[in-house]
């Protein structure tokens, strides 16, 4: 069994084609089914957010199915044209980039912690629809653990790193001020919410989208104001900045939609969607400026970042590590059961031969033996993960196999 990955990001490919293999919730619990189903998979995860799309799967070392191949089918896609967009990775490299990016620190913005939450969500549904496994479950589980002891071990000097944040702060050096700039929010999602509220922070007057037959449930940040999805174009031309974050397969603003409409002021749109919510013509308009999740980089690491990233690598490896002792021992535990059940009875053998000759009754004879048996396997047990954790993995193995060949016929 080996776990194998593949994986398409910001740093690879544009947004654009990364929407083409991006996922919806729904779409994506679906897609697990339909990939569990396939030879040699025993259990798969999906990941999909703005950045990326990976595809987690447990796998047959003798059927070795191609995740690229089963991807192509759930997309419609006959050819091999974007396979060069897509990394590829197993066992421990796989395991390696999951952690990294687990933690942040793999992501756009260096040291976000949405990719936490992302990853989360991905295991529960993955649990939703029956397709983890042990070795997956394990695996995502580890992986959230160190994000969550860096989350609150290693706080990023810099606050809560998020894409919205990088493009606050990238038109802030432009010397764009927020304050009290007019802002709408299009979605009231996760993405769509941290915004918001990252906006309200920076001095903005902020009302977020509800979709009508939503808006009695739906709550949005404190001293941000709501309208009806249905009302935008309406309110847009008072606005100075317009961010888009929802998961509609459609566009939310369309060139078509601005026709109508008259702009008396500079108007900056911001689109946080994959695929996209905003249609690209719309950045040729005068007065408009339209930006994409691939217009913010952190070009460079700050000094007073690095020293945090690099205690994070060190949380990292030490969880990393773990995942590995806890994957080596689950192979190794059935040899380690049957050197146990060879060894106790050895033992009972040798010992039945001094019982026989004991003088007592049987039914106590048989309890004994009982209570000497179960002693017996506590004993060795107690040995072997002795052993166990007192040595190195590799010289632990040796052990084995040498304890294996005392019973050997």
């Amino acid at each position: 069994m080996s776990i194998s990955m593949i994986g398409i990001d910001h740093n690879a490919a544009s947004v654009d084609i990364r929407a083409l293999f991006a996922f919806t919730k729904k779409n994506a619990g679906e897609a697990m089914e339909r990939l569990k189903e396939q030879p040699g998979i025993y259990g798969c995860v999906v990941l999909s957010t703005c950045n990326r799309l990976e595809i987690w799967a447990s796998v047959d070392d003798d059927v070795c199915p191609s995740l690229y191949e089963g991807l192509c089918r759930l997309k419609g896609i006959c050819d091999d044209t974007y396979r060069k967009y897509f990394t590829a990775r197993q066992d421990r490299e796989a395991v390696e980039h999951l952690f990294y990016l687990t933690s942040g620190l793999k992501s756009q913005i260096l040291g976000e912690d949405q990719i936490l939450t992302q990853v989360k969500d991905a295991l529960n549904l993955a649990r939703e629809h029956f397709t983890t496994d042990g070795v997956l479950e394990v695996l995502f589980r580890m992986a959230v653990t160190a994000g969550k002891r860096i989350k609150t071990e290693v706080p990023f000097s810099h606050g809560n790193p998020s894409v919205i944040h990088q493009a606050i702060y990238t038109l802030e050096k432009q010397g764009y001020d927020l304050q009290g700039k007019i802002c709408m929010v299009i979605g009231n999602g996760e993405m769509g919410k941290v915004a918001a509220q990252t906006l309200k922070e920076a001095g903005a007057d902020v009302t977020v989208t509800v979709r009508q037959y939503r808006s009695g449930v739906v709550n949005i940040p404190f001293g941000c104001r709501r309208i009806n999805y249905g009302e935008r174009m309406e309110y847009l031309p008072k606005c100075d900045l317009v961010v888009s974050a929802t998961a509609s397969p459609n566009f939310t603003l369309k060139r078509e939609l601005f026709e109508n409409i008259s702009l008396t002021r500079p108007l900056i749109l911001i689109d946080l969607a994959v695929p996209r919510d905003i249609e690209p013509q719309l950045g040729e308009m005068e007065g408009i400026s339209l930006y994409d999740m691939d217009s913010f980089h952190m070009d460079e690491t700050p000094a007073e970042l690095q020293e945090n990233l690099e205690a994070a690598g060190g949380i990292v490896r030490s969880q990393m590590e773990e995942f590995f002792q806890w994957l080596d021992g689950r192979d190794v535990i059935p040899r380690i059961q049957e050197i146990k059940t060879d060894a106790v009875n050895d033992f009972n053998l040798r010992i039945a031969k001094i019982l026989k000759n004991t003088p007592m009754e049987e039914n106590d004879r048989k309890k004994l033996l009982e209570t000497v048996d179960n002693a017996a396997g506590k004993v060795i047990n107690k040995l072997i993960f002795g052993l166990r954790d007192s040595l190195n993995q590799e010289a632990f193995l040796e052990c084995v196999a040498g304890l294996e060949k005392i019973y050997e016929e």
